[in-house]
Parts: structure tokens; sequence; C-alpha cells
């Protein structure tokens, strides 16, 4: 395992880029990195520049797919409660949301543009965790991008986790993605949504190889989640997660964290996300990481071969399903609240 310093401006700390170098092998490899670092909140255009020097800094040491954490842009409000009480919103919890809300991105919009060209310029695919605005709501979501430059699509989450569903809209069936691409089949699911056995296998059902898993889960106990998909999936595993401290976030009362106590009553430097980003193979080895020492580019070389290996093994809807016995139905069209006759295709006038 290499440790390799990644250079950053003084103001920022250091990044370390963990690098898993892998074995000889004469299948296919891909070098893909897990990125661990904090979103920069309430700044959006910053934002989108840190990731542009992390996703250099990834291609700089050879990774054809860099996957960032849950809802980088955008960020994801730790601590924050909104104001929200059953019955009743604060006056400074709506300004909260307001101030979220301006800092989710449209999709397509121009940060989706940028992250195309980031994508295209360092020639990498990326998957990226936004916060997504449609109007008033906004969704958890996950951004897919090719080495070209082109923008792929989405995954809205399905299942906002608790007090998560105060400020995010619910996802639909319509953005359950797997890409057939030159480096896989990518697919991303975000944070809990990897807890719903169905969901998964609707992935699985898709094919997919490259499996994502955005996160916002640093505990020690999401690393035997990850290793289960692996096994179960016969499929990588890379689960990226931010790695922040309360300074991270704006002071208060500008932004306040919510503790046990209830009270603001955190240091600067304390960790509020240890961070926790893994690779792990369809085998269930831990090709890389997990690490909770602070940002970090980690990475591994993935061989594909390993998918096969690991299916012959077990495969979760192929030779080891049981269709006559147990079958999934994944209503995978867009549900919408209102539609309007007047946009249905009309009948040729005789």
């Amino acid at each position: 395992m290499a440790l390799i310093p990644t250079p950053t401006p003084v103001t920022e700390e250091p990044v370390i880029a963990e690098v898993d170098m892998g074995s000889e092998s004469a299948a296919t490899t891909v070098r893909a990195t897990v990125v661990q670092a904090s979103t920069i909140f309430y700044d959006t255009p910053a934002t989108l520049d840190k990731a542009e020097r992390l996703i250099s800094d990834a291609a700089g040491y050879g990774a054809q797919l860099v996957v960032f954490p849950e809802a980088f842009i955008g960020g994801y409000p730790r601590g924050s409660t909104f104001g929200v009480t059953i019955g009743s919103r604060s006056a400074k919890g709506k300004e909260d949301f307001r101030k979220y809300h301006a800092s989710a991105i449209d999709v397509p919009g121009p940060e989706v543009e940028r992250l195309a060209a980031m994508a295209g310029k360092y020639k990498v695919y990326l998957v990226m965790g936004v916060i997504e605005r449609e109007g008033y709501t906004l969704y958890c979501t996950v951004l897919f991008f090719d080495s070209q430059g082109h923008y792929l699509g989405k995954h809205r989450k399905l299942m906002p986790t608790a007090l998560e569903r105060v400020i995010w809209g619910f996802g639909d069936g319509s953005t359950i993605p797997v890409y057939d691409t030159a480096v896989g089949k990518i697919g991303a699911l975000i944070c809990w949504e990897n807890r719903m056995p169905l969901l998964r296998t609707a992935m699985y059902g898709k094919g997919v190889e490259i499996y994502c898993a955005p996160t916002a889960d640093g505990r020690d106990v999401w690393q035997a989640s990850m290793t289960h998909i692996a096994l179960e999936g016969g499929c990588f595993v890379l689960s990226a997660n931010q790695f922040c401290r309360r300074k991270d976030y704006p002071p208060p009362p500008d932004y306040t964290f919510t503790t046990s106590s209830g009270e603001e009553d955190l240091s600067p430097d304390f960790v509020v996300c240890p961070g926790g980003s893994v690779i792990i193979s369809p085998s269930g080895s831990v090709l890389a990481g997990p690490n909770y020492d602070g940002e970090a580019l980690i990475s591994a070389d993935l061989d594909l071969g390993e998918i096969a290996r690991a299916k012959f093994d077990f495969d979760v809807v192929g030779h080891y399903s049981r269709p006559d016995v147990l079958s999934l139905i994944v209503k995978d069209h867009p549900t919408t609240p209102v539609s309007y006759t007047s946009t249905a295709p009309k009948a040729d006038s005789l």
C-alpha cells in the first residue's frame, strides 16, 4: 500500500492518495479512485473548483474512474435540524433551507456542463454526488459522466433517511440506471438505500459490475454492508464518504450543529464525519481503505476477471436464483404529480 502526498494549496489540509497497485492479471484492469473530501458548504463554485483539483490529482495517479461522496456538490447538512419539530418550523430553519436550496444545482444546468467538461478534460469516468434542485424540491442525486465529457444520466435517492425526508424529495424507478461503459457496467445507490434488498436486486438484474455507494455513514458497521454487497452481487463496491471537521461548515450562528446535548459544543477541529471510504472486490477482499485519517484519494486496480470468478460461486440473478419461487417487479416508469391532456399525442384529423 503506497501513501503518496497529493499537492494542495497551503490553505487546505493535505490530501493523501492511497493506492493499491493490485496484482498482475491477464484480464482487463481498471484503476478506480474514491474521493474522501469535504464540501465547501454554502459555496458551490468553490466546491466545483475543489472537485476539479481532486479529479486532476486522481487522473495524475492514473485513475480511469473517479467516485465522489454523497451530496459533495451542494453539501450534506450534517447536524442541522432546519428548525423542524412536529407541528412547526422555525423562521431560522426556513432561512437555512433557502440557503441550502441556493447551493443546489439544476440538472441539466451550468454546473452539470462544467462537471462534464472536467470528465472530458481529465479522461475519466466520473460519478458525482450532488444536491439536485427541481423547482423548489431538492433531491439527493448521483450524476454519471463518461471520459469523453458526456453527461450520461442520474440516480435520485429513492428513500431519504430519517430527517433527510424533510429536505429531500423521493426518487422513482425511472432513475436506477446501470451504464455499460468501456470500464465496466457502472451504477450507484446512495447511503442507506444500499440496505434495501429489493433495490440492490434491481441493480444486480441490470448487470452492475462496478457498484458505487456514495454515503454519509462513517460508522464501522458500514464496512460490513459494503462487504456483503460485493459478495452478494459478485461486483466491485466503491464507497466514498466525506471526511469533515466542524470547521468545514460555517460557524455559528450561521450554521448550528445539534449534538446529543442539544447545543453547539464542538471545537473547530472536531471530526463530524470520519470517512471510511473503501474499495472491495467481488470476493469480499478489501482492495483499498477504509480510511479514517483525513481527506484522501483511495485507489485500487480492479481486475474485472474477478467478477466471473466470483459469479462461478454465486450469481444472485443467474444460476443461484429461483424465479419460479421468488421474483421482483420494478416499476421503472417516471412518476409525475400533474399530467396535462393537452400535451398528449393528438389523433390525426380526417
